[in-house]
């Protein structure tokens, strides 16, 4: 029998519970959700009014993994959803807005990715993101020392830059950003990816080429497009073990010597926000914003 929880209010269908997701670590579907509901405060407020793109693997990583944008069926009245632009038209995607909305999708078993863009202002970017993928025999060290550059670049320009793990192998760089559109934002960002390359050649690359990226970072610059979306921050990813994408400081940034040490599963998520608070949080503040050169 699926057993039936209230939050907030709304019943919601668990499904599933002791299903073991990873084999590896023998994490369970109800261990997916008490993480998303552990971590929820610091969570929520960077998917809240973002048109959600859940990557589900239900039967787990090694199984089937497939991107919903559009509303998924039989997905309950009480949660919220939005048409949004498309290029093949508009399209109705789900926001998830609260602790109920955040279990009925954990229970789907999702990544949370979300665009650069709220969905009251579909036309303005309010972050410029930077995907630093690492061609091995690159790790996230390399992306590590590319982070470090792009931040003093993106300082020069009056931006904060905060740092992430993707929660696979390499890290995320995420400012706020504001009064532009998503494409001048993605040229922006194409600049400082293509200056990235000039300032450290042996290590940069900024085309997705895949004959060029062995040993180099790939700074993706691509995911500022209106129509792309990035990990968000704390999601839960599809990889062999429950990992995490996880906001760093910039000191474990500057002191990463090897991968293990900015490799962080879904356990040490919320000791880590106890003892830091949701160290991405000031990306949401819009007055912290910068405007592009």
């Amino acid at each position: 029998m699926t057993p039936i929880t209230e939050v907030e209010g709304r019943r919601l269908a668990l499904s599933n519970l002791d299903k073991v997701l990873y084999p590896a670590s023998g994490f369970t579907k109800g261990e997916v959700l008490h993480y998303y509901a552990t971590i929820a405060d610091v969570l929520l407020p960077h998917l809240r009014d973002r048109p959600v793109s859940f990557l589900r693997y239900p039967d787990g990583p090694d199984g089937q993994v497939f991107f919903t944008k559009n509303v998924p069926p039989g997905t309950p009245e009480w949660v919220t959803t939005a048409e949004v632009p498309r290029s093949e038209g508009p399209a109705r995607m789900v926001l998830v807005q609260d602790l109920a909305s955040l279990m009925w999708a954990a229970n789907l078993v999702t990544e949370f990715h979300t665009p650069q863009w709220v969905v009251q202002e579909a036309e303005a970017a309010d972050r410029i993101v930077f995907d630093l993928d690492p061609g091995p025999p690159a790790t996230v060290v390399e992306c590590c020392e590319v982070a470090l550059w792009l931040r003093e670049r993106l300082a020069a320009d009056g931006f904060e830059a905060y740092a992430k793990t993707s929660g696979s192998k390499g890290l995320h760089l995420v400012a706020g950003v504001r009064g532009a559109s998503s494409g001048r934002v993605s040229e922006y960002a194409k600049e400082l990816a293509v200056e990235a390359e000039r300032a450290m050649p042996r290590l940069v690359v900024h085309r997705m080429t895949r004959s060029l990226r062995p040993g180099k970072v790939f700074v993706d610059w691509s995911q500022n497009a209106a129509r792309k979306t990035t990990a968000a921050a704390y999601t839960l990813r599809a990889r062999a073990e429950p990992l995490a994408s996880a906001p760093v400081t910039w000191g474990e940034v500057e002191e990463c010597e090897a991968p293990a040490q900015l490799t962080f599963r879904a356990p040490d998520i919320a000791p880590r926000v106890r003892d830091h608070g949701d160290l991405l949080a000031p990306v949401l503040d819009a007055e912290r914003a910068g405007p592009l050169p």
